[in-house]
C-alpha cells in the first residue's frame, strides 16, 4: 500500500510525535511548522495551483524585514519584523510583533519590544534578518523571540507581560532558532561565537528557570536550531542539535539525558522530527549528514543508538517531513528526497523547478492531504504527492523571495515573501 493508502487521524499523528501538546484544531497554527513542530496539517482542500494573482484570497504589505514565519489562531496571524526606525542617523531598528487580520489581510497592530541599535548590531548573513525565529502561541499569550537581543511574552491582545534582553551571546550572522514550550518553561539554544548554551525562561515571569552549558568539541560553535519536544517510556525530552552534537535535555532542571557526537558539524539549521522511535537530525555544514537515532539510550550513545546515516542530498536549511513509513526531504540546491523513515532506503531523488536565477531553498516542507509543499526562495512552489513514486501535481510561482516557512489556515497556505504576507485559497 502506499503513503495515500494510509490516512492518519490527528490522534495517530499525536501518538507518532510522542508528545501531546495544548488542544488544536485545523485552523490553529501556533508554532514553527505547525502545532506539532514537525511540518503536519489537518487541513483539507490547500491550493495547489497559485501564483502572484491567481488564487490569492489577499495580499498584504509587510513593514521591515524578517523571515519569521506566521502562526495562527482564533482568528489571527502574528509575525515580527525589524522595522526601521524614521530618521535614525545610526539605521536602528524597532524589533516588532505584527497582528493581522486573518479574514481579510489587514494589518491591525504593531508591537515594539525591543529597540536594535543600528551602530552596534552584529552584522547578519545575506539570507538571514533580525527577525528569523517564529513566534510561538499559547492560549492567550504570544512568546516572541529575537535571539541575543531578547525574548518577550504579549498578550494576544498586545499588551507586554514581560521581557528579558539579558541573555547575551556572540551571534554568528544573526539570530534564527525559536524557542518551544514545555512544562510552563520559554526554552531555547543560544549557539553563538563561542561558550553555547541553552536556557529556560519562566514562562509566566520571564525569569531564568535553568541555564547549560553544551559541552562540544566542534571548533564553530555557533548553530541556529528550534528544539522539539518528546516523549520516550514516560520521560520528557528537549531534543536540541547543535554544532558538533545533538542533547537530549530534562525540561525541569536542564540536565543532559543523552547526547550524539557528530564531529564538526555546525551551523546546524533544520528542526528535527520524531516518528517511528526515531529522531532524525542534520548535522549541519562541514558534514551533512541526517542520523536516525533511537532516543531510549543514557550518557554518549554515539556508538550505540544510531540506527541509520546517510551523507548524500541531506539538507543545510529546510527541516525534516516524516509521513507515514516514509521521510522526505530537500537539499539546499533543489534536490528533493523520499527515503525509508525506518531503514534510510532511498525510493527516489528529484530535482525540483526553479525559477531564472533561484538561490536555493531554505523554507521547510509542509505535507497536507496527501501533498508535500516545497517552497523555493525565489517564490517557486512545487507540489508532488506523499509517495514512494514520485508524482508532481504542480509548480507554482509566486514570483517574490521567499525564506520563511509555510503557515496553514483552514483551507488557506500563508506564505510570507521579502514584501508581502500571501493568502493563497482555491476558489
Amino acid at each position: 500500500m502506499t503513503p495515500l493508502a494510509r490516512p492518519r487521524s490527528l490522534y495517530a499523528l499525536l501518538i507518532s510525535v510522542g508528545f501531546f501538546t495544548q488542544a488544536v484544531t485545523a485552523e490553529d497554527w501556533t508554532q514553527f511548522r505547525g502545532p506539532l513542530g514537525n511540518g503536519h496539517s489537518t487541513a483539507k482542500g490547500l491550493p495547489t495551483l497559485w501564483n502572484n494573482d491567481t488564487n490569492v484570497t489577499w495580499k498584504t504589505a509587510i513593514p521591515g524585514q524578517g523571515w519569521s514565519s506566521p502562526v495562527v489562531q482564533d482568528g489571527q496571524i502574528y509575525l515580527t519584523a525589524a522595522v526601521p526606525v524614521e530618521e535614525s542617523e545610526t539605521n536602528d531598528m524597532e524589533l516588532t510583533l505584527l497582528v493581522v487580520e486573518a479574514k481579510n489581510g489587514q494589518l491591525v497592530k504593531e508591537v515594539s519590544l525591543f529597540r536594535q541599535d543600528g551602530s552596534t548590531a552584529p552584522g547578519i548573513h545575506g539570507k538571514n534578518s533580525h527577525a528569523s525565529p517564529t513566534p510561538i502561541l499559547s492560549a492567550d499569550r504570544v512568546f516572541v523571540h529575537f535571539g541575543h537581543q531578547g525574548t518577550a511574552c504579549v498578550t494576544t491582545a498586545g499588551d507586554l507581560v514581560w521581557k528579558n534582553d539579558s541573555i547575551q551571546y556572540p551571534p554568528v550572522h544573526g539570530n534564527g532558532g525559536s524557542p518551544v514550550l514545555v512544562d510552563g518553561k520559554v526554552i531555547f539554544s543560544c549557539d553563538g561565537g563561542e561558550s553555547p548554551f541553552v536556557v529556560a525562561l519562566n514562562q509566566e515571569t520571564g525569569e531564568i528557570d535553568w541555564k547549560v552549558d553544551r559541552i562540544t568539541d566542534a571548533s564553530r560553535s555557533f548553530s541556529f536550531t528550534t528544539p522539539l519536544v518528546i516523549q520516550v517510556n514516560d520521560q520528557t525530552q528537549v531534543i536540541s542539535p547543535g554544532s558538533g552534537c545533538v542533547c537530549a535535555f530534562d525540561p525541569q532542571d536542564g540536565h543532559e539525558i543523552w547526547r550524539c557526537n557528530y564531529g564538526e558539524g555546525y551551523s546546524v539549521i533544520p528542526r528535527p522530527v520524531f516518528a517511528h522511535g526515531l529522531v532524525y537530525v542534520c548535522t549541519g555544514y562541514g558534514s551533512p549528514n541526517l542520523l536516525a537515532i533511537r532516543p531510549d539510550g543514557n550518557g554518549d550513545v554515539t556508538e550505540s543508538h544510531v540506527a541509520w546515516e546517510i551523507n548524500k542530498r541531506v539538507p543545510h536549511t529546510p527541516s525534516l517531513l516524516v509521513v507515514n513509513d516514509e521521510l522526505y526531504m530537500v537539499s539546499d540546491n533543489g534536490v528533493a528526497s523520499c527515503l525509508n523513515a525506518q531503514t534510510g532506503e532511498v525510493h527516489w531523488q528529484e530535482r525540483l523547478e526553479k525559477s531564472e536565477g533561484n538561490d536555493g531553498f531554505s523554507a521547510s516542507p509542509l505535507y497536507a492531504d496527501g501533498r508535500i509543499y516545497f517552497q523555493s526562495e525565489n517564490g517557486t512552489a512545487t507540489v508532488v504527492d506523499a509517495d514512494t513514486n514520485f508524482n508532481q501535481v504542480a509548480v507554482n510561482d509566486l514570483g517574490e523571495r521567499t525564506l520563511a516557512s509555510y503557515g496553514v489556515m483552514h483551507s488557506a497556505l500563508l506564505i510570507r515573501s521579502a514584501q508581502h504576507l500571501f493568502c493563497i485559497e482555491s476558489p
